[in-house]
């Protein structure tokens, strides 16, 4: 490798040679009953030029953004999205940054994935590699933007902040007090963008559609994975089908001969941390657990190999994030620089009696629990309900844990792999 300033090949814009247009077209055998999707390549005007995504995962992957602009695809009796209601493939770059690539866009759609779902409240996603970091409802967009913050303040440097109302003056204050790759937005307030031109890396995109981004909750597109050798698996996107407490449905089972039932249903406040938890996993790479309390994610695991590993991970980054959030609430430093030992004790001793903030939240698992292993994590913190899709074997002895500790739990009936 030649001699060369390496922090400069992620300021590179690599030359694009995909085409302006593509076609993917299905058929059946015989030729007939052909159905095309058309897309068209999207750029922006940055610097005076031209250009469409700076790279791809990696700077030295060429990329390139399609809108789908023509055609429809129905397979069985589900359709794909018409053409036109464009969200992240359509961004209007207010403010371009370092001009944006490929995992900028794709993080913004996995915020929009989420934020479709949850458009009641003033609400904020943080995405950092694909995942949330921090998700929150609040009283405002300032307030939820600061529990979404402060859920997982680490991550969120660095990330994509997606939010489903204009952004007032408060809001980007906030926001402009720590380093952010992109903010997205159905609007800017007057003098935000005069604000945020003092942050010259910061990539602001609006997207009006996101008015309507509800619109957009029981809607398909076409999944596509290739393989490396040039082969592609096709599904379509995942939907979640429970999306209100109605559609949530109490713990039951059977095992040999004997009817096994959760004793306790969930309380009204319980069951809207449970629909928001599973609403969030929807946006979150399995194998996942989280822990959500008062509308906050207070818990994160994501891509794990095995379950009950995955609740640990998230137990354990609760207790870290929680004595992180109080160290800065408190004394403005993080918490692995807080050298005062009485201050660090005061926090030990506050974060264990709360048990990382886990006591008193709900457990959300996208897929069974195999073992009651798991589950016993969330119970061992003190979580008092619990939403999973249900269909394990062992199921029966999931319901008794539950029952034992007098924790609520749901199924969904859908498991909410992502992949």
């Amino acid at each position: 490798m030649s001699e060369r300033n390496l922090a400069s090949m992620y300021r590179e814009i690599n030359e694009d040679h995909f085409p302006q247009r593509m076609e993917i077209s299905f058929s059946d055998a015989d030729g007939g009953g052909l159905q095309r999707l058309v897309y068209e390549k999207k750029d922006w005007v940055v610097d005076g030029e031209r250009r469409g995504l700076r790279y791809g995962e990696n700077p030295d992957q060429e990329a390139a953004l399609y809108k789908l602009v023509g055609g429809n695809l129905a397979l069985g009796d589900v359709a794909t999205l018409q053409p036109g209601r464009y969200l992240a493939s359509e961004v209007e770059l207010l403010q371009s940054g370092k001009h944006p690539g490929k995992i900028n866009i794709t993080d913004a759609d996995a915020a929009l994935n989420i934020l479709r779902y949850l458009d009641g409240d003033p609400t904020t996603v943080i995405v950092k590699h694909n995942n949330p970091c921090g998700v929150a409802r609040g009283t405002g967009l300032a307030d939820s933007y600061t529990k979404a913050w402060l859920a997982d303040r680490i991550a969120a440097f660095g990330g994509v902040i997606a939010v489903n109302r204009e952004v007032d003056r408060e809001t980007a204050e906030l926001i402009a007090e720590s380093y952010t790759e992109v903010v997205v937005a159905p609007d800017y307030a007057e003098g935000v963008m005069d604000l945020f031109a003092a942050k010259k890396n910061l990539r602001v995109m609006r997207i009006r559609n996101m008015k309507r981004l509800s619109d957009f909750a029981g809607e398909r597109v076409l999944d596509a994975k290739a393989l490396i050798d040039g082969g592609i698996v096709m599904q379509w996107s995942f939907v979640p089908q429970a999306r209100t407490p109605e559609d949530l449905v109490p713990a039951y089972a059977s095992h040999k001969g004997v009817e096994y039932r959760i004793k306790r249903n969930p309380t009204p406040k319980e069951y809207d941390d449970l629909v928001f938890g599973w609403l969030v996993e929807s946006g979150v790479t399995s194998n996942s657990v989280l822990y959500v309390r008062d509308g906050v994610t207070v818990g994160i695991g994501t891509g794990e190999q095995d379950r009950v590993g995955v609740a640990e991970i998230a137990r354990d980054k609760a207790y870290r994030k929680m004595m992180d959030r109080l160290a800065w609430l408190r004394h403005r430093t993080p918490w692995h620089l807080l050298s005062d030992a009485d201050m660090r004790s005061e926090i030990e001793r506050e974060v264990a009696a709360a048990h990382g903030g886990l006591k008193g939240s709900v457990m959300v698992s996208d897929a069974f629990f195999p073992f009651r292993d798991g589950i016993d994590v969330g119970i061992g913190e003190g979580v008092t309900a619990v939403v999973q899709p249900g269909g394990s074997l062992r199921d029966f002895e999931v319901i008794e844990a539950c029952n034992e500790a007098g924790v609520a739990m749901v199924f969904t009936g859908q498991r909410s792999f992502r992949h």
